[in-house]
């Protein structure tokens, strides 16, 4: 998946006939070619391909227990000590059920989670390296560890305490807190979100093992349908005969910026010799801090830019992707561009601050808003990604809408994010913006 910062040389996004119908969607397993580095190089070539990236380690990991066999996992598991998932941890699993963290087949145990934090990536047993920054753990408190005892399986429940899933030759191990923060944030400031969510409160214990899932995780909140697989966004991509997929992620209502972005990624593409280059809209769907738009309210957001023809539904693929968000800027945004890769996408729109958030005791950013796309081009692991370079688009004050950046009059341009574009006048595609997340606010309020 590329690390792609695009900006377009057309101050307009291009308009698409009207549809009705937005698309989604499935999977290819291809051999995977891992090549060591002895020192990080950045990237500048672009190799033109006409089938899908490879999965991390080769092939997608599935992790769903086979449905012949799905009564008796269930008896056993009956049978199991039980540790209760969080909301959190439920995303987490439902992340690695379907591969999205291939080639990890569960929970983190200690080897993972010690190169997880140092270096950002796993070594395989071939001695090839992937991409992994962020941990995948399950904590677990001295009371749940004393009831696992000596056993080398537990069952995993919901909150509703219905099994969900069996964790098998498992390893207890130290949740060493303040380590795990500082690697992964590089502060241990009080405030960050995600820590204070699932963190700081969380048992002193961390359990990891391969894990078998009976129930898919399922949220019937609406949006099941936008939950595409890995599988079934390589299946979609290929039913559509891409020879590029770029993806973009965003936490907050698609603006005139955006587009520009998107618009112009898929122009360089075609003009970079790809015949068919296909977008992944792909909105995080799990855990976001308090301020950000709720997903319901953004995802009614997307399906009206493709319905009103501001991307062109024949070309862009919408779909959740399951992951909470950490706000760890260049470290976290190693996550999402790995489990892109795993999705089939070679391209990787990364813009500035990429993860990030301000700092959340001082008065500024917490991360450079340039290191993201820095980190992505000489990440271990990722050197599969395609970067191009980023030309920036801003707010043009002497036009009041979003332009790309002319650095021969930079005093006419202001650097915005995505929230407060929502503030200003950029027209239409930024008035669904506004109402989204005036209605967010709205919901907010009641909840």
């Amino acid at each position: 998946m590329a690390s792609l910062s695009i900006k377009t040389s057309t101050p307009h996004p291009q308009t698409f006939p009207k549809s009705t119908n937005p698309h989604f969607a499935a999977v290819v397993n291809l051999p995977l070619r891992h090549r060591r580095r002895p020192a990080p190089k950045i990237r500048h070539a672009t190799r033109i391909s006409a089938s899908l990236i490879d999965p991390d380690g080769g092939k997608l990991v599935d992790l769903f227990v086979n449905v012949a066999e799905k009564d008796t996992a269930l008896s056993k598991a009956l049978n199991l000590p039980k540790i209760k998932l969080s909301k959190i941890d439920l995303q987490w699993l439902h992340v690695l059920s379907e591969g999205w963290a291939s080639p990890l087949k569960g929970f983190m145990r200690q080897s993972e989670f010690l190169q997880t934090l140092h270096f950002n990536s796993l070594r395989l047993e071939n001695g090839s390296v992937v991409n992994m920054s962020v941990p995948i753990v399950l904590a677990i408190d001295d009371a749940q560890k004393e009831r696992v005892g000596s056993g080398s399986s537990v069952a995993l429940v919901d909150q509703k305490d219905d099994v969900v899933a069996i964790l098998s030759n498992i390893e207890i191990y130290k949740h060493n807190k303040e380590e795990r923060i500082a690697r992964t944030w590089g502060t241990t400031a009080p405030g960050l979100p995600y820590v204070e969510e699932a963190i700081t409160h969380a048992g002193n214990w961390l359990i990891g093992g391969d894990l078998e899932v009976i129930n898919p995780v399922k949220y019937d909140d609406g949006l099941d349908r936008f939950r595409l697989s890995p599988a079934q966004l390589r299946h979609e991509f290929e039913r559509r005969n891409a020879d590029a997929v770029f993806a973009f992620q965003l936490r907050n209502p698609v603006h005139n910026g955006h587009a520009l972005l998107m618009t112009d990624t898929r122009r360089r593409l075609l003009e970079m010799g790809y015949k068919n280059p296909v977008l992944l809209l792909h909105p995080l769907g799990g855990y976001t801090k308090a301020d950000d738009v709720p997903l319901s309210w953004r995802m009614k957001q997307h399906e009206k830019v493709l319905e009103d023809g501001v991307l062109d539904p024949e070309t862009t693929v919408v779909s959740i992707f399951p992951s909470p968000m950490h706000y760890a800027g260049p470290t976290e945004v190693q996550w999402h561009a790995k489990a892109r890769i795993n999705a089939g996408a070679n391209f990787y729109i990364v813009g500035r601050d990429p993860a990030g958030m301000s700092h959340p005791i001082e008065d500024r950013d917490l991360y450079d808003a340039d290191h993201g796309k820095k980190v992505l081009s000489m990440a271990p692991g990722l050197e599969r990604l395609n970067i191009l370079p980023f030309k920036v688009a801003a707010y043009d004050k002497t036009q009041s809408k979003m332009a790309f950046f002319d650095p021969s009059r930079a005093q006419d341009f202001q650097f915005i994010s995505g929230t407060k574009v929502c503030c200003l006048n950029l027209g239409y595609l930024v008035e669904s913006s506004r109402n989204s997340r005036a209605n967010s606010i709205d919901y907010q309020s009641l909840a």
